[in-house]
Parts: C-alpha cells; structure tokens; sequence
C-alpha cells in the first residue's frame, strides 16, 4: 500500500474533468493539481516550450512526493510524456492511447473524429496513435481552441457555448463520424451541448480510459493506498487560483479541497 497522492497537471481547468473521474473510481487517493494558467493557453504554443512546462509541473509535483503523475492535458502529453516517463521517477500516464483505445473499443467506428487543440491536433498525436492500433479507420481532425476559452471563463451552459460549438464543429455534420474523441480535458464540461449538435455520435472522454489505467497500475503495484478514509485534494494554479477555485466548486460540488496560487517558472 502507498498513502502518497496522485499528481496531476493541466494547462488550466480542464484537468478538473479528469479529477473528477479520480474522484468517482478512487475516492480515498490523495490528489495534488496544478492547473497552469499562468501560462495558458498550452494549444498555441511550441512543442518544445509545452515539454518544458510540463517537466517544469512535474518537477514541482515531485516536491510533493507523488506516487504517480496523470498528465490531464493532450497537447501536453503529445509534447513531453516521453520526455517526462524518462525525467522523473515515478509512472507517468497520459491520455492520448487511452482515449485512442476507447474510441476504437466502440461497436461503431469505421469513422473517428477527434476535436482537440491546435496543438495538439498539428501534432498528429490522435491519428497517429489510432492508426498504430488499427490503420482501416478513417480519422478526423479538427481543432477547437475556442471552445476551451468557453470552459475556462466558465461558459458552459450558455448560448454562447452552443455557439461556440456548432461554429468550431460543423465540420462533423458535412463529414459524419460514428465516434467523436474529445481530445482536449475540457471538452467533456461541453458534452451537452456537443450531443446537442451532434446526437447520433458517440463521445469518448479519454479521461474515464486514463483513470482506469492509473488504477490499473497502482493495483498491480501495490501502490492504492491503505485510507478508508475519502482522500485530501490540494489544487494549485499558476495564475488566477480563484478562477480554478470558481471552476472546482462547480465541477467538484460537494468535494473539500485547497486551493492556492504557485509560482512555477514557464522555461
């Protein structure tokens, strides 16, 4: 057993969606955020400065004395999960193969779609990945930055997030998908209004796939903790931490948790 918590890191609120689900299948492991707004938004940025301030998240975190880290983040995990598996010391998880496999685990999936980040979408990160594991299915990408703007001004649920989503994915009722990956941690906030305009596709979270994974590992390794007892939630961000504490307790109602501003520098 290992009562040490669970890292996780974001370029905002969106690993809120991915703490939530830690939350739902874990509920006695301590969990240790960051979400780095200080630096966001991650979509637009270099490969390369993304993979910094990763390492830079998780160096922090280890300061922590975390047992595990989930980058909660696709443009981060498609710029710096090898990078980070190799740095720290600890398993590092990342959510592009889980919610690669979910998407080709649906009974339906000749064609895939995948709305993400610019960045994580110029990567190539998701295509690459699912045609690894089964190069017959047609793949669709689009990028969606703004939508994630919708998520962290706390949007959700307003016209303006309909909006936002018939704009950025219209594409998707020209060229129909069976299956749509969100492959960005806070596109699951805007499922509805996602289903709204597309009701006949499949969503897949890759974070539900990421959390079952990490959950995996710790059994096999013996590293669940040993508390019957619901676990502690320290959230840090590197920016405005009233934002990311506005966005907890909506995305995280009833949960008690810290939440404090962190200095982590950006190179």
């Amino acid at each position: 057993m290992d009562n040490r918590p669970i890292g996780v890191m974001d370029s905002g609120l969106g690993g809120l969606s991915v703490i939530r689900i830690i939350r739902e299948q874990l509920p006695n492991e301590s969990i240790v955020f960051v979400g780095d707004q200080g630096h966001f938004p991650y979509g637009v940025r270099t490969q390369e400065n993304v993979c910094q301030l990763a390492l830079n998240i998780g160096r922090y975190l280890m300061t922590h004395d975390i047992k595990m880290m989930i980058i909660a983040c696709n443009t981060a995990t498609a710029a710096s999960l090898p990078t980070l598996q190799k740095e720290l010391p600890i398993p590092v998880i990342g959510v592009i193969k889980p919610g690669a496999e979910a998407a080709l685990a649906q009974p339906k999936h000749a064609r895939i779609g995948v709305t993400a980040t610019e960045g994580t979408i110029k990567a190539g990160a998701y295509p690459k990945t699912i045609h690894e594991l089964n190069p017959d299915v047609t793949v669709i990408p689009k990028a969606a930055q703004p939508m994630v703007s919708v998520v962290e001004h706390n949007e959700v649920g307003t016209p303006k997030a309909q909006e936002v989503v018939n704009e950025q994915l219209a594409i998707f009722k020209k060229q129909p998908v069976d299956v749509l990956v969100l492959g960005c941690t806070h596109f699951p906030f805007l499922a509805k209004e996602i289903s709204n305009l597309l009701p006949d596709v499949k969503l897949v979270d890759p974070a539900l796939e990421t959390v079952k994974t990490a959950k995996q590992m710790l059994t096999e390794a013996d590293q669940l903790t040993s508390s019957d007892q619901p676990g502690t939630m320290k959230l840090y961000s590197t920016g405005d931490f009233q934002e990311l504490q506005t966005g907890a307790e909506k995305w995280l109602p009833g949960d008690h948790f810290t939440c404090e501003h962190v200095d982590i520098p950006g190179d």
